[in-house]
């Protein structure tokens, strides 16, 4: 086989895979830069508000008739939000991205964490944004202790 026909090949078999995963952008790790996109910032602002409990920068990156839902939650609204869910806030230690998938204004997030008293959590998180601030999220919880204040395990 030529040289050419193999690196034609080649680039070619680049090209057709790399055209599947269309506008979707797959980031591993934290260090991947999501928080240096548009909607990278959103996110990772999402996750800062609840680590740090601040219910002001939560309000900010929410849009109008934003929803929550979980496996214990179904579509509840900000105020019911703040009431039972909030109260969980600033009992997370840490969150390490290790999925992100931003495709357009949906973004898919799998992440490890742990709460303040050392507990692991891990959650799968599912954003739709709309104009820039977070309409819907949709928890689903994995091992662990599934939310930060659960005294499961």
């Amino acid at each position: 086989m030529k040289m050419t026909t193999l690196f034609a090949g080649v680039l070619l078999a680049g090209f057709a895979l790399s055209s599947q995963t269309g506008s979707a952008q797959i980031m591993k790790g934290q260090t991947a830069g999501f928080e240096n996109t548009a909607n990278g910032k959103i996110i990772k602002a999402w996750y800062t508000a609840w680590q740090k409990r601040d219910w002001n920068l939560m309000t900010q990156i929410l849009a109008d008739g934003f929803t929550f839902s979980s496996p214990l939650d179904d579509h509840i609204n900000l105020n019911a939000v703040k009431e039972r869910c909030w109260p969980n806030a600033g009992k997370i230690k840490s969150v390490d991205v290790q999925q992100l998938l931003i495709n357009g204004d949906v973004v898919f997030v799998v992440a490890n964490a742990y709460n303040t008293d050392g507990k692991f959590f891990r959650n799968c998180d599912y954003f739709k944004l709309k104009n820039g601030k977070i309409a819907a999220y949709e928890c689903f919880f994995g091992p662990g202790i599934n939310y930060p204040t659960n005294t499961a395990k």
